[in-house]
């Protein structure tokens, strides 16, 4: 456990599983403090991912966090959604309020910039649980800022599982693959959370009773999200439950002893028709590349659902 919570800017396009990591979050005062919520295009489009954020912000009762619009389409492509998964609002399943909450005005991009300038350098971690647009646009206008990040967090990709949208690609990096290029080709320190481990995250039904069994608002709208977001996995996978993806980015910051992971060369595929957006994980280390980033590829599932439990029950 660090001494002081970790600065974070939670880059985001709500989603259930990025509602949940953002409740995670805000139940972890010790250890995450969370400057700000960028929203991005992806899950939905951004109107949707902005109003999302603010639900879950007001959900956790935190009306005074900072929720800022972003990107509403990738850095050259055509934007690719997916309500197929989480529902027409991106957030089916609970029935929660319109927020009341106000966006604030300036844009997600500028607010990742002055953030990362005013802070001391190195003491800012960025939690993307979306595509990358918003990170990679703040990294091109402003390269002086690639410096001053303490870490990347992301949650994108897949190596063992390949992919969740084409054979080869995994939704977060397929809908901007240029944009998840700069950011890996950036130099700053990245940790890529994988379908491979958030496929072992999954909501079993005992899971998903212990948290309707908090007893609490937001257990409940939790066990909600799950319960919608499940029908969809399992009629792929033939899982047993829905992968929480994104709060294991959160998981990882709280508690990096639960998951274990490779330090790689990590390429992004932008060219071809194939396999565009693929993360080419080398994994056995069989190129010369450089490692770039820290791939994680397991957790230990029943640790971090009963961290995840305790946490949401402060809610």
């Amino acid at each position: 456990m660090s001494n002081s919570p970790r600065k974070i800017i939670i880059d985001t396009d709500p989603g259930q599983d990025d509602a949940v990591a953002i409740l995670l979050a805000f139940a972890s005062p010790e250890d995450v403090d969370v400057l700000g919520i960028t929203a991005v295009a992806g899950n939905v489009p951004l109107p949707l991912t902005s109003r999302n954020a603010r639900m879950v912000c007001e959900l956790a009762g935190r009306t005074d966090a900072k929720v800022f619009a972003g990107c509403d389409a990738p850095l050259v492509r055509r934007l690719i959604t997916a309500e197929h998964v989480h529902g027409k609002s991106g957030l089916d399943g609970p029935d929660l309020p319109e927020p009341t909450m106000p966006l604030q005005d300036q844009h997600g991009v500028d607010f990742i910039i002055d953030t990362l300038r005013e802070q001391p350098a190195g003491s800012v971690t960025l939690c993307p649980l979306g595509p990358l647009t918003n990170i990679a646009t703040a990294f091109d206008r402003a390269p002086d800022i690639i410096d001053r990040v303490q870490e990347v967090i992301l949650m994108g990709g897949a190596y063992f599982e390949v992919g969740n949208v084409t054979p080869t690609a995994e939704f977060n990096i397929y809908v901007d693959p240029e944009a998840a290029e700069i950011v890996f080709k950036s130099g700053v320190k990245i940790t890529v959370i994988p379908l491979d481990v958030t496929h072992k995250a999954l909501v079993t039904k005992a899971r998903n009773s212990a948290f309707r069994a908090l007893g609490t608002h937001v257990g409940e709208a939790v066990s909600d999200m799950t319960d919608f977001f499940e029908r969809f996995d399992r009629e792929k996978y033939g899982s047993e439950g829905a992968p929480l993806h994104d709060p294991c980015v959160i998981g990882y910051l709280i508690a990096p002893r639960l998951f274990t992971g490779r330090h790689i060369n990590v390429e992004i595929e932008t060219q071809s028709k194939l396999t565009l957006g693929m993360t080419v994980a080398d994994w056995w280390r069989v190129t010369s590349r450089e490692p770039n980033a820290l791939f994680i590829n397991d957790l230990d599932a029943d640790r971090f659902f009963t961290l995840l439990t305790e946490r949401l029950s402060r809610l």
